[in-house]
């Protein structure tokens, strides 16, 4: 179930014993466990009738021993389980004692939602996990250990066209008069991240309301990541040994006052972690992202991608002399010089050559 489809239920006060909101997408699990709670209980119940448990902390019997005992103080509960995956038990799945450990775990979630506790919503919440590179085998297991909840909701990162259809609906809401130019630009320059898309366009309304005109420089300038969606397609074009396109990327980034110091260092990182995919054989933006994550860097889909194609456009000879052009040009912009271009533009043209 999509978390649309979920909310439509909830609207209807169609309101299941419980649900597992999976996926590791946060704005639209917030979302769904907030409406759910607000058209489930009354205002005056949220404090009584609403249990937290983490089962880092706690087991899954205890939460089901709790969501079968009365409440003396709201008649109606909502029992919101953090960290479901950690009711899985530890090891390999396929092992004789882990197998029956996982299989008594949910046999007993079997056996209370065949006779669930009136008016009381079990909310689990699997967030660890994403539907992407190994995490996918982990998900599922997750979805399969959880197969007699009635209700999965799927809260999984958007596709771009997703994103761009959620971020056109966001704007319709908030009036804001934003054109399809400046909505690609947002939705890519922020990975279609939906919970960061919404923030944005919420601080992009009232810049609107202020005031404030939107064009693409005001994109750029009020998005921190689309400042540096400029720095990717500088890394495409050199990556294409397109000179031209290039150095209008970076007159582009000179006409929105983009400090090059930075951009060049954007840049850095960007063709250091090409560099490393080389290195260590990833072939698939989608193992980029996950190998990049192991490592303590999170990054978004788009992101992988853009790397992915620095890697592919770049042979390791040509990344390590990117690399020292970089140096040279970064030591360049340190020095003392009349305009901080002429040493961008002389890094592209040793690039490109």
């Amino acid at each position: 179930m999509t978390p649309q489809q979920f909310l439509a239920e909830i609207r209807r006060k169609n309101f299941p014993p419980a649900c597992l909101l999976l996926g590791s997408e946060t704005y639209q699990r917030d979302y769904c466990r907030r409406a759910l709670l607000e058209s489930f209980l009354d205002e005056a119940e949220r404090d009584s009738g609403v249990t937290r448990y983490d089962l880092d902390e706690s087991s899954l019997e205890e939460v089901l021993e709790d969501a079968c005992t009365p409440s003396l103080f709201s008649p109606r509960r909502v029992i919101l389980v953090r960290n479901a995956e950690a009711a899985l038990p530890k090891g390999r799945s396929g092992s004789a004692a882990g197998g029956e450990a996982e299989e008594g775990v949910s046999a007993a979630l079997a056996r209370y939602l065949r006779r669930p506790s009136p008016d009381v919503v079990l909310v689990l919440e699997a967030a660890r996990y994403s539907a992407e590179g190994e995490d996918k085998s982990r998900l599922e297991r997750v979805r399969k250990f959880y197969a007699s909840v009635p209700v999965i909701v799927e809260c999984l990162p958007l596709r771009p066209e997703q994103a761009r259809q959620f971020a056109r609906n966001l704007a319709r809401k908030a009036n804001l008069p934003i054109e399809e130019a400046e909505l690609d630009l947002l939705v890519k320059s922020l990975g279609a991240h939906v919970g960061r898309i919404a923030a944005e366009i919420e601080k992009l309304s009232l810049w609107v309301q202020g005031g404030g005109r939107l064009g693409p420089a005001e994109v750029a300038r009020l998005v921190p990541e689309a400042r540096s969606a400029g720095v990717f397609e500088l890394a495409d074009a050199l990556a294409a040994k397109d000179r031209l396109r290039a150095l209008e990327v970076l007159d582009v980034l000179v006409r929105q006052s983009e400090y090059l110091p930075l951009a060049l260092s954007s840049l850095s990182g960007q063709l250091r972690l090409s560099l490393a995919a080389r290195q260590a054989g990833w072939r698939r933006p989608e193992q980029i992202q996950a190998e990049v994550g192991r490592l303590g860097v999170r990054i978004w889909p788009e992101r992988a991608r853009q790397i992915y194609r620095t890697a592919s456009g770049f042979s390791k000879s040509q990344l390590l002399a990117a690399l020292r052009l970089v140096h040279e040009a970064d030591r360049s912009l340190r020095d003392a010089r009349p305009d901080d271009r002429l040493p961008m533009e002389s890094f592209i043209f040793r690039l490109t050559q």
